[in-house]
Order: structure tokens, then sequence, then C-alpha cells
């Protein structure tokens, strides 16, 4: 027997069935609750709550238990570091930590090579121009076959010049020539150059004993024609360009390279070059110039890289791929991936003793192949949170620990110390500016300070004269208001 029942009838039943689930779920909650909280007040008995809080609004704190205002829940109490140390930071549990899939990495010091690309064309190479111009005014008798863009040799003739001028000074020259007078004979032939005769075409006259005062007019170096103005029948004035002839033997490559990434460039470095009519073919180039002005509409730098043309494959317009390669460099390294841009300022966390964890200030520099190079804020082999760090880095957050400031050491200074006391050690300078120094120094025991890469303010310039990257000093310094000052500075004898 089949029973059918109304629209209504079935959404009373449905919400009758509803009412009964969430009931039962309701129950259930409530029995694991109760489960729980003796449990947990029984694991945190003796402790005291620093404060209360609501999971789902963390960052409303609350000074005694109850119920959430936000959501239909008890609050949650927030215990202070059971570690027993007064070392700042938060502490996780292992066993957490590895739920959390938290991976520590040891900063360490190697070699970082510059992984900077841009695209650029191929252009003339400016600095190898030859003008061609006529040395006396005449008229073009002849023009030879050519034309803009043709390619052509060194010595290649253009166009034949019939110079009026130069007959009589041909003629009085042989005229002379027949005295025998050395004297005069001389200053005639003086003469014929000042008037802009080739020597070529003197010997001619001298060999002939007839006036030529036609002249051809040819190209002193080969390369491509960029322009000829030169047609027969026209007349020409001293000085007056025929062509300019650009060479071909070297090329300019001249490549796009952001303002904000263009700083570690500089002449003569080794670039490598790809150009898309060659595909799989690698050119090796210079950078000869860095151009002083910078695009305004892209914000770019012009650097000038001259490539050989052999055979004179490279033409201009082509389009290439520059990689600015360079020679690597010693750095600081931590994985990228580990660091934590606020906006403001950039932080790793430390990874402490017995499961504690402290964000830490840094400042980066260079960055190529998934690491970034730290100028300042850490030392080699302390270890940081590469992956899960922003995890802890809310906890650390809500928690108030405060972030380890650049050139903070792990524990502060003795007391007794006085605030004019000089601090010394020994580090290597990796970048000197007028008023501050970049050093890798070793540690400073009597500050707590492990060895690390920092920048340290100058107390005056002259402590760093004579001075250059690389080389290795003895400093002391202090901690003034405006950070870790250098008050002496020394060459490490032996250097």
């Amino acid at each position: 027997m089949s029973l059918e029942m109304s629209p209504r009838t079935r959404l009373g039943l449905a919400a009758a069935a509803l009412a009964l689930v969430a009931g039962g779920a309701g129950y259930g909650v409530a029995h694991l609750g109760g489960s729980e909280t003796p449990a947990m007040q029984s694991a945190d008995a003796g402790r005291k709550a620093l404060y209360y809080y609501d999971p789902m609004v963390p960052s409303q704190h609350f000074d005694a238990p109850g119920k959430s205002p936000f959501m239909d829940m008890q609050l949650v109490p927030k215990y202070a570091d059971g570690s027993g140390s007064d070392a700042p930071g938060v502490r996780i549990d292992p066993a957490t930590s590895q739920s959390l899939g938290l991976r520590t990495v040891a900063v360490r010091r190697g070699e970082l090579a510059s992984s900077l690309t841009a695209t650029g064309t191929i252009d003339f190479n400016q600095r190898d121009v030859a003008i061609v111009q006529a040395r006396a005014g005449g008229f073009v008798q002849r023009v030879f076959a050519r034309a803009p863009g043709d390619i052509i040799g060194a010595g290649a003739p253009l166009a034949d010049l019939l110079v009026p001028e130069w007959g009589g000074a041909q003629a009085e020259y042989l005229a002379v020539r027949r005295t025998g007078n050395a004297a005069l004979m001389q200053a005639a032939r003086q003469r014929l150059l000042l008037l802009g005769m080739p020597p070529g075409t003197i010997a001619s006259v001298e060999r002939s004993g007839r006036p030529h005062n036609v002249v051809t007019i040819s190209t002193p170096t080969g390369g491509v024609i960029k322009t000829l103005d030169v047609r027969a029948g026209m007349t020409m004035a001293a000085g007056q360009t025929l062509a300019e002839v650009n060479g071909l033997g070297t090329v300019w490559l001249n490549a796009a390279v952001p303002e904000a990434i263009a700083g570690p460039l500089k002449p003569g470095q080794i670039v490598q070059a790809s150009l898309a009519a060659f595909p799989g073919e690698t050119l090796s180039g210079r950078v000869s110039a860095i151009l002083p002005t910078t695009q305004a509409d892209s914000r770019t730098l012009t650097v000038r890289i001259e490539l050989p043309n052999r055979g004179g494959r490279l033409r201009p317009g082509m389009f290439a791929t520059v990689s600015f390669g360079g020679a690597t460099q010693p750095a600081l390294l931590v994985p990228s991936e580990a660091l934590i841009r606020t906006g403001k300022r950039t932080l790793v966390m430390l990874a402490l003793d017995k499961g504690r964890y402290r964000p830490a200030e840094v400042q980066t520099g260079r960055e190529a192949g998934g690491d970034t190079e730290i100028l300042a804020g850490l030392g080699e082999g302390e270890k940081i949170v590469a992956s899960g760090q922003f995890l802890i880095d809310s906890e650390a957050s809500l928690s108030g620990v405060a972030a380890r400031p650049i050139g903070g050491g792990v524990s502060a200074a003795p007391a007794a110390r006085s605030a004019t006391s000089l601090y010394e050690t020994t580090g290597k300078i990796e970048q000197l500016t007028a008023t501050s120094v970049t050093l890798s120094h070793e540690p400073v025991p009597a500050i707590g300070w492990p060895a690390m890469t920092m920048t340290f303010q100058l107390g005056t310039p002259a402590l760093v004269r004579g001075l250059k990257t690389g080389d290795r000093v003895r400093f002391g310094f202090d901690q003034p208001p405006a950070g870790p000052t250098v008050r002496r500075m020394a060459k490490v004898a032996g250097q």
C-alpha cells in the first residue's frame, strides 16, 4: 500500500529529523567537551593563565574564564611558556612541530652567483664609423654602383671627382721639376698636398709627366654603407660628405635592465647572450658601458655590450636574451622560502633550544637559485624555520614576543658593563659606504653575540681610510641609542 504525503507533511518531517540530528550532535559535542575538560584542567593544574581568548577571535583577550561573546563556546586559557626559561620566544611541542610539518635549516655561507637576465637588440658599433668626404671642390663625373645598405670592403671606390683647381697646380709642379731647383720643387709639391691631393695622385703625375685632375674617392674602411649622398653630375664642395660607412667587425647589444636590479652590474663584466636567430648557440661578450640615463617610461637602464661579429652574422635589429652571470661571490645564505616579508621589514623564525622559536629581523641582499643573501641579522650556523614559519609567527604575535632586532644578541649585555665600554672582535669588511661598514665578525662573548654579518655605523669616516672590501680588521664598537657604532678599527697584520 502506498501512502502519499503532502508537501507540507514532508517539510515537517524533514524539520523534525534535522532537529533530532542537531540535538544528537549537540549532545556529542557536550559529552566530548565534558570528557576533555577535566583532562585539560588536570594537565594545567597549578599553572596561571595569562589571559583567555576565543580561538575564532584570538586577538581579543579576556581576564577571566567564561563564555565567548562571539561564539557559543567557552574561552580558552593562554598559559605562559612552560620551558622554565626567561628567554623570549614561543614553545611548541615536538609532536606538534612534526604534525605542522616544520622544517629547520642552518644559516650557511656559500657562493651566490648573479642570475640577472634581460632582453636587448643588436645595434651598430657607433665607435666604428668612417665619414667619406671630398677633399677639394669639383664635379662628379662617375658614380659606382653603390647603394645604402651595401656591404663593401676597405678601399672600395664610390665616385670619380673632377677637380679643375688641381690641373693648374699640377702643371706648375711639372714646370718647376724641369728647372731642377730642389727648393722650388719641394714647395710646389707641398702645395699639391695642401690642396687635398692624395700622395698616390702626386706620384702618378710625377711618373707620367701629365696633370691628373680626376680623383677616385674610396672608402677608408669596410662595412655597411649607412648613407650615400653622391650622384653623377653633382657639384661637390670641399669637405662635403659623400658617404658614411659603419664597420661590422663588432656590434653592440643594448640590453634594457630594470633600475631596481642594475646596481651590481659593472663595465667589463662578462655576459652570455642567446639570439632567436641562432637557437642553441651562446655568444660571450663584455659590458662596455652602462649609459647614464634612465628610460622614464620603462624605468630601465641601457647596458651596452660589445659582441664580436665573426662572418657578419649579427645584424642590427636582432633580438637577444642576455644573462649577466659574472663571478660568484661569498655570502651568508638562507632559503628564500624562509623569509617573512611584512612590507615594512623582513623576518625569519629562529629555531632555539627546547622547542622554542623567536622571530628575528634581517637585512637581505641578492637572490638567486632559491637562496637569499643575508647582509645583517643572522650568524652562520644559526637555525631557522624554512617551512611552517607563518604559523609560528602568528603565535608569536599573539603571545607578544618581540622580534630580535638587527644587531641584537641572543642574550642581554651584563648589567655591570659600562655604557661607554667598547666591545672588540675581529671581522672581514663586506661593504663600505661613507657612513657605515658591513662586517662578517666573529662572536662577541661579552654581550652574547654569535658570529654574524651586520652593518655598523662609523664614528668618523676616517676610521676606514686605507681599508677596502675583503680586508680583515680588528675593531671596537659601542651601542648608543642610534645603533652599534665602530669607534676604532685597524687592519689585521699579515694580510
